[in-house]
């Protein structure tokens, strides 16, 4: 690691975080660049050069990027709706859109000039079908950004599969690699154990790239 993504990572774990915000940072040895993991119910939105990566089963994970200001950001949701009387969280739908296009206008964005790459929503765990969250997930995230007017440029969303995806914001670039199952079933263990925390409180289409 350079020492100038030595600074830069410092600066990263030293800044203040907003409500909701990812606060893992690293050095990503394959990418050779600073990264930002986000876990279930967090975003993050940056301009500079550097990863946000996620992994993915049953949930959704929606990138938007200002195709002028060069912004962008992440965020991982893990069901469409709350239930009534459930605290705002960004583990749903409906309150993770609003952090994520809140704080890209704030650094800039313009609504007319976002668009998204959208991930996720696989039907990772067996026997799951007839109540599928992954195809919820999917249908919301969907019909929300045709609502806000906001393209999706690409996606990779449903199957069987679990995914890991990386994007970077500062060129609103994706990419995705598709899960084995033994692989799958960690993520699948991560959702749930994210679920338990916060408790008390189609399937391809333009660019993305394969790793």
């Amino acid at each position: 690691m350079a020492p100038s993504d030595s600074g830069r990572l410092a600066a990263l774990k030293n800044r203040e975080r907003r409500p909701g915000e990812a606060s893992f940072f690293y050095y990503d040895a394959h990418f050779r660049n600073v990264a930002v993991k986000i876990l279930p119910g967090e975003y993050f939105v940056a301009s500079e050069d550097l990863l946000l990566m996620t992994t993915l089963g049953s949930c959704i994970a929606a990138c938007l990027w200002d195709r002028q200001a060069h912004v962008g950001g992440m965020n991982h949701f893990m069901l469409p709706d709350g239930a009534p009387g459930d605290p705002a969280s960004g583990r749903y739908g409906s309150y993770a859109m609003e952090l994520l296009i809140n704080e890209l206008l704030k650094r800039g964005a313009t609504r007319s000039t976002l668009e998204a790459k959208v991930f996720g929503g696989g039907q990772v765990v067996s026997g799951m079908s007839t109540m599928n969250v992954g195809e919820r997930n999917t249908r919301f995230v969907m019909d929300y950004l045709k609502a806000e007017r906001i393209p999706v440029v690409s996606k990779d969303v449903l199957d069987v599969v679990a995914r890991k995806v990386c994007f970077l914001p500062a060129s609103g670039k994706a990419l995705i690699k598709r899960l084995v199952p033994g692989a799958a079933d960690a993520v699948v263990a991560q959702e749930r154990a994210a679920a338990q925390r916060v408790q008390p409180a189609a399937s391809a289409g333009g660019s993305v790239d394969l790793f």
